[in-house]
């Protein structure tokens, strides 16, 4: 399986932004964005300075691949599935990486990042109307029900999670089971999807 093992925090100094990947440590001062507010490498001040209409359409997809933890194939398949559904490009391009299992799973508060979500679904952690799943890209459906197994409801990380994170469980997922359950309500709304991304100038870059 291919996928991203560097060091995280080099991504969100690289788009000199807190990306939120490591979870807690990302509100905390010892987050490298705080301490160095510059891209990473030997040149790495240097490019503060303002870039390309391309370059700012290129950044623009660069962050939405880091911020859902997507690969490079992955995220231009599902740009190509956006582009034949009804709708709007970019928000349905955001609906498909909001229902991504491993997504379900942080926002329902039981991770405290997107890839610690990634690794207690590859773990077959979490069930998807009772039965488990272990592919963190599965795309959830409206009624779908995400639920915790026995084994992991009872782990002192997923308890610590839900006991510390200050997190909503956004308006199309609605929690019961003690918060071991979701339930996706409807179809998530843009103005319900708070990463800080404009996917105007993704669909933009893919145009060209």
């Amino acid at each position: 399986m291919a996928r991203y093992t560097g060091p995280v925090c080099r991504l969100c100094r690289r788009e000199k932004m807190k990306l939120f990947l490591k979870g807690p440590k990302c509100d905390t001062m010892k987050c490298p964005v705080e301490r160095r507010p510059y891209p990473p490498g030997e040149h790495g001040r240097d490019r503060m300075r303002q870039g390309s209409e391309y370059l700012t359409q290129l950044r623009e997809k660069q962050k939405a691949r880091r911020i859902y933890g997507v690969l490079e194939k992955q995220f231009a398949n599902l740009y190509e599935e956006a582009t034949r559904m009804q709708g709007i490009t970019g928000e349905n391009l955001l609906r498909m990486l909001e229902l991504r299992l491993d997504n379900v799973v942080f926002r329902a508060g039981w991770a405290s990042s997107r890839s610690q979500a990634r690794q207690l679904v590859r773990h077959g952690h979490v069930n998807v109307n009772g039965k488990r799943v272990t592919i963190p890209s599965f795309r959830a459906r409206k009624a779908d029900v995400v639920s915790l197994r026995d084994k992991a409801r009872a782990m002192i990380v997923i308890r610590h999670n839900l006991d510390t994170l200050d997190r909503q469980i956004p308006p199309w997922l609605e929690g019961a089971g003690e918060g071991m359950e979701v339930t996706l309500r409807d179809l998530p709304l843009r103005e319900h999807i708070d990463v800080p991304v404009r996917e105007s100038l993704i669909v933009e870059l893919y145009s060209k």
